[in-house]
């Protein structure tokens, strides 16, 4: 049994050390590790110190508009004609297009206020009824013709001649006018000038809420706009009639006040 005994008391070394090896991992990690930590601190770190908290805040939504006299009109016309083939309608728009354009030219309107806004062509049909050999009668389509549509828009920058610029396009053989409406060539001066009033009216409110509330407004936290042109009433079409029947008659136009509008949504820091 003696061979044995070196081993055995190999076995016994080992066994005593790995219970002191174990505990000192263990005491070096618990130093490592740091201690945890409670919900109230985690909840503290978690929160911007720079947030702003819902009940702090006030949003104004404001309006303001601004009026001018305008400076230039847009004329909506041009020529539809029908005729038995599709060739004899596009040569005969064709023709008083021509005319119009003309007519333009003589009034002052450069080319580049002037762009085609619609060209078509298409078929007219009739309804007619045809009796059948039993005596009854039935709905049919025949082909009448053609219809040939050429829509301009002038951009026309003298108001004062306005009238007389649409009378000579209408004599010139212009036969269609959908209306007139008026603008500013730059409308920038007037649609800032609407954004300050905006801006200056929601302002104005949230001091008044503020105050009110025994508060006052810190900062403004957001901004977003808004904005549009407002357009005015058009002159009737049977100005236009009148014209043609009475060359010696300036089809009367009044082109009153354009409108631009701006709308603001502020919202604001509100504090002691």
């Amino acid at each position: 049994m003696r061979p044995f005994l070196p081993t055995l008391t190999s076995i016994a070394v080992v066994a005593l050390l790995l219970p002191q090896a174990a505990c000192a991992q263990l005491q070096a990690l618990t130093e490592e590790a740091p201690p945890p930590m409670s919900a109230p601190a985690m909840t503290a770190q978690s929160v911007n110190p720079n947030s702003i908290q819902p009940e702090t805040t006030l949003e104004i939504s404001a309006q303001a508009s601004v009026k001018r006299e305008p400076d230039i009109a847009y004329l909506s016309t041009g020529v539809q004609v029908e005729r038995k083939t599709a060739a004899e309608a596009m040569a005969a728009q064709a023709e008083a297009m021509s005319g119009v354009f003309k007519a333009l030219e003589k009034a002052g309107v450069a080319k580049k206020d002037m762009q085609t806004s619609n060209l078509s062509l298409y078929p007219r049909y009739d309804y007619i009824e045809v009796k059948d050999r039993d005596g009854t009668t039935r709905g049919e389509q025949r082909l009448a013709g053609y219809t040939a549509s050429n829509q301009l828009t002038v951009k026309v920058r003298d108001l004062d001649n306005l009238g007389k610029t649409m009378d000579s396009l209408i004599n010139a053989g212009g036969n269609t006018f959908s209306g007139v409406s008026f603008a500013l060539d730059d409308a920038s001066e007037a649609q800032d000038e609407a954004r300050r009033k905006a801006m200056t009216d929601a302002v104005a409110r949230a001091n008044l809420y503020a105050s009110a509330a025994g508060l006052r407004v810190l900062r403004i936290v957001k901004i977003s706009e808004g904005g549009g042109y407002s357009p005015q009433p058009m002159p009737m079409m049977r100005q236009a009639e009148m014209a043609m029947a009475d060359a010696s008659f300036s089809t009367p136009v009044a082109g009153g006040e354009v409108g631009y509008d701006a709308y603001v949504n502020v919202m604001f820091e509100l504090g002691r």
